[in-house]
């Protein structure tokens, strides 16, 4: 019975491990998304304000 609960115990620290790498992942994704966003809309700003 220890043993599983050890092995679970791993288990759970892995995939939480995985979870971690993949949001991290994501937020950089979703920084450079946004930073593309507000260059353009920067542009169009400067655009349509003269």
């Amino acid at each position: 019975m220890l043993m599983n609960e050890e092995l679970a115990r791993a288990r759970i620290q892995e995939l939480s491990a995985d979870l971690r790498e993949q949001r991290a992942r994501g937020n950089a994704r979703a920084a450079r998304r946004w930073a593309r966003m507000a260059r353009w809309a920067t542009r169009r700003a400067r655009r349509y304000s003269s």
